[in-house]
């Protein structure tokens, strides 16, 4: 299995190369932007490059969050922890979505959306960094300390990140244009399973004594210098102002803050939700994998199927974005979170492969959740976008509270009826599809 998991690596390492290639092609093609330009909201020739530049950074951040799937098992063995204290690695993580979001929101008001993204990226890489003496050390608490860190630099390209995407374009197409661009974040989640099970859980296997804590330096040593490339990369490109891009046309446009207004606050419990479910099961994948009644596979084999669960968000998003051009973005939401609860289901009551893949499969599921919700929750907010945005950064927390709930239930159930907590999650989520996104100002 592991040389089956290396020649793959490689393969989805010429995939990013070529990627890659597309990408800077694309850049060296497109028409640069200046500074003083004002987006509104139809297409501009400056949009495109701008996208493009956008969407390297969709990428990095889901694969440095998906990472995280693969040091759950890891300082889990590490420091015999249990499932509760192995969640604190999401609850750290996730936790600096709630607490730098709105911080990160008033920094960019201050500093502007393209040097918030530099501030954003060389935070990131002071996490990475702090990987080094932490696995050295050989203290948990240091990982976690650098998991916040690494997260808070995120967050502040989230903030920055996902507005900038939703205004880029026509408000019809917004959601279509986000999910495009979190396909690449979901090619980022893809491709770090393989790598951190190549680099972090090699075949010698955590189990085994055979690996330290020190694993963990030359994953975070490359995330670091990427990252600095791309904040200097950054730091000298021309994007379009994104400053009057929150203005809708006098005749639509809402005022007042964006609390008031429900379909956005239902929005937040749906990104709180989404959020927390999708990385529950990210989180119990190679523990659940390698359980005697399912696969039973040594944990360094079983990250190789983390690989499969986000790959299905992948191939999802890059499939939504086509379909929403035809189908409201309501409806999809609706029969996605209808398939995500009964393949959970399979995955509680049945057993071996088909439980193994049935709750791989809700990552097919999961693909155009987060974009959807995340546009339909700032449809018609006008000025109040930018708070919006914040509020929903916020929401991200569930990452945070969700898998540790499903830890503590874990060790009181089992990691497989624990899924159950997932299934709640989602059916939230329907009802947001099917009424709860309609825009309408609270009483």
């Amino acid at each position: 299995m592991s040389g089956l998991i290396g020649n793959d690596l490689q393969l989805w390492v010429g995939d990013i190369a070529e990627v890659c290639g597309t990408i800077i092609m694309a850049i060296l093609q497109s028409n640069t932007a200046t500074d003083t330009e004002q987006l509104q909201t139809g297409e501009k020739p400056g949009n495109s490059f701008a996208l493009v530049a956008l969407t390297s950074l969709f990428f990095l951040w889901g694969f440095i969050t998906c990472l995280n799937d693969i040091l759950i098992p890891y300082l889990k063995e590490i420091f015999s922890l249990s499932y509760t204290q192995a969640m604190l690695v999401q609850f750290c993580f996730f936790g600096a979505y709630f607490l730098v979001s709105l911080p990160a929101g008033f920094l960019l008001s201050r500093i502007g959306y393209q040097k918030g993204i530099v501030t954003g990226l060389a935070v990131s890489v002071i996490g990475c960094l702090i990987f080094i003496p932490a696995g050295r050390m050989e203290t948990y608490a240091l990982f976690l300390g650098a998991l916040f860190i690494l997260a808070s630099g995120i967050t502040i390209l989230q903030v920055s990140a996902n507005p900038y995407v939703a205004v880029l374009g026509k408000e019809s197409t917004a959601a279509s244009r986000l999910t495009m661009t979190q396909a690449f974040n979901s090619l980022g989640t893809t491709v770090a399973p393989q790598f951190g099970a190549l680099l972090i859980l090699p075949a010698a296997g955590v189990a085994a004594g055979a690996v330290g804590a020190t694993s963990v330096e030359i994953p975070y040593l490359i995330l670091a210098v990427a990252l600095a490339l791309l904040a200097i990369v950054f730091g000298y490109l021309k994007l379009p102002n994104i400053v009057s891009a929150n203005r809708l046309p006098e005749s639509e446009e809402i005022s007042g803050s964006a609390w008031s207004h429900r379909h956005l606050v239902l929005g937040a419990v749906a990104i709180f939700l989404y959020v927390g479910a999708e990385v529950s099961i990210g989180s119990f994948l190679v523990n659940f994998i390698a359980e005697d009644s399912i696969a039973g596979l040594e944990e360094s084999e079983a990250a190789f199927y983390i690989s499969l669960y986000w790959g299905g968000a992948m191939v999802g998003r890059f499939a939504g974005a086509l379909v929403m051009h035809y189908i409201s973005a309501g409806k999809v939401l609706a029969i996605c979170s209808i398939g995500s609860c009964l393949l959970l289901m399979i995955t509680i009551t049945g057993s071996g492969h088909l439980a193994m893949y049935a709750v791989l499969a809700v990552g097919l599921c999961n693909s155009i959740m987060f974009p959807t919700i995340f546009s339909l929750a700032l449809a018609k907010l006008g000025t109040a976008t930018s708070q919006g945005s914040g509020i929903l950064c916020q929401a991200i927390v569930g990452g945070a509270v969700v898998p540790l709930l499903q830890g503590v239930l874990a060790d009181q159930v089992g990691v497989q009826l624990a899924f159950v907590l997932p299934v709640f999650c989602y059916l939230y989520i329907l009802y947001y599809g099917v009424i709860g996104h309609q825009p309408n100002k609270c009483a």
